[in-house]
């Protein structure tokens, strides 16, 4: 799962799949964004429901909270055991979730087989606090826009008009499953 320069290669083997990206969410609450992190690694097969109840004891344990209004919901060392596959869930909340006092809008759920989860906390930690990344996060409209900033950047095409930088009015996504590739309805702010 690395490339030769050492970083985890969050794309290869189906580790973070256009299935793993939810986009226009909402979450009532910490404890809610942490369920439906937890329901994407369960419905695509990576982890058991046990796992779920893990990321939040992880949550009770430390905070998740990474900074940038992002998160890193993933369960403890002792939960591998309910992991069945290595995978990344990337879900936006565009409105954000209070995270004990902090806004989070971009919620990474992780679920990793033996000892890949270090490698793997670093790499996204690292990437997460790209300004330019966490801003395209928030207002990416689609899976593929998603994907392709979990690329390394020697690998990534930045040859498209970014989102934040286009004539494209911020919207945001709304679809009941809340799943990549909704509908799009204006926020209600603007």
């Amino acid at each position: 799962m690395r490339s030769g320069t050492g970083c985890f290669l969050l794309a290869d083997k189906g580790v973070l799949t256009v299935d793993t990206i939810r986009l226009g969410l909402a979450a009532r609450d910490k404890a809610d964004a942490i369920d439906q992190c937890g329901a994407v690694l369960v419905e695509v097969g990576a982890v058991e429901q046990r796992y779920v109840a893990a990321m939040h004891e992880r949550e009770c344990t430390v905070s998740t909270f990474v900074g940038q209004g992002t998160a890193l919901p993933h369960g403890s060392a002792t939960a591998r055991r309910h992991v069945r596959r290595t995978a990344v869930a990337v879900l936006q909340f565009p409105y954000g979730v209070d995270w004990d006092g902090d806004h989070v809008s971009i919620c990474v759920a992780i679920a990793a087989v033996g000892d890949e989860d270090s490698d793997l906390l670093s790499t996204l930690a690292t990437m997460l606090l790209d300004e330019w990344r966490i801003t395209e996060l928030r207002l990416a409209r689609d899976a593929a826009t998603v994907m392709g900033l979990f690329l390394p950047p020697d690998v990534r095409l930045d040859t498209r008009p970014s989102v934040a930088r286009s004539r494209v009015p911020p919207w945001t996504g709304s679809r009941s499953a809340g799943t990549a590739g909704s509908a799009y309805l204006p926020h209600p702010s603007r």
